[in-house]
């Protein structure tokens, strides 16, 4: 069961904590541009990096490049993200999760990117758990289907929203607000800041795509 570790260069203080990650075997670290920076400074060396590595400094750089890490260079002018291009690299490690640091906080355009990145793949490769993390969230997408959602003391608070199109036939259990047979509407906030109050829950649906937010305070 391989994890990947994808940090991006979003705002540091965004980043999760890789404490966790560190303390387990079969884990991957891809570093994406200025990502590839802070994974050293955690004392992580990663895999292989990627990017144009333009938010690095000469001096950054050197030190970045030094590592004998896997390096791909790419030019500054290209259709993806640096974070896309990690994402695809993740992929042949044939993992069993991904997870997505740096990419929230600082530039929306890059945040929302990622989410669509996120839900590309992920349509393409259900077996893979997806999840954008940071300090305080983490966000996954679903299909349709009956979905765990085990107890994290961590993140108190769950929520729930369309994308792209409503989502039918929604009930939850395990949760302080159940909901049988409901209809989470695209653009509604109806279903923001549920909890799990047994120590496994569920979400089950019909149809639609339903993005959820896992957060603490």
């Amino acid at each position: 069961m391989t994890t990947v570790v994808i940090c991006s260069g979003g705002p540091k203080h965004e980043l999760c904590s890789f404490d966790t990650f560190k303390l387990q075997e079969d884990v991957v670290f891809i570093g994406a541009d200025r990502g590839s920076l802070y994974l050293l400074q955690e004392g992580i060396v990663p895999t292989e990096i990627v990017g144009d590595f333009d938010s690095l400094t000469d001096e950054e750089w050197a030190f970045v490049s030094e590592k004998g890490m896997k390096i791909e260079r790419v030019k500054a002018e290209k259709d993806e993200t640096d974070t896309d291009l990690a994402l695809l690299k993740a992929l042949h490690y044939q993992p069993t999760q991904i997870y997505i640091t740096g990419v929230t906080g600082g530039r929306l355009d890059h945040f929302e990117a990622a989410i669509r990145s996120i839900y590309r793949l992920q349509s393409n490769h259900k077996e893979i758990q997806m999840k954008i993390i940071n300090a305080q969230n983490e966000i996954c997408i679903f299909f349709p289907g009956k979905h765990r959602i085990l107890r994290d003391e961590k993140y108190k608070y769950l929520s729930f929203f369309a994308y792209e199109k409503d989502v039918l036939d929604v009930t939850l259990r395990g949760v302080k607000y159940e909901t049988t047979n409901e209809v989470i509407e695209l653009g509604t906030s109806r279903f923001t800041s549920n909890e799990l109050i047994l120590e496994l829950g569920y979400i089950s649906f019909s149809s639609g795509i339903c993005l959820m937010i896992r957060s603490s305070d």
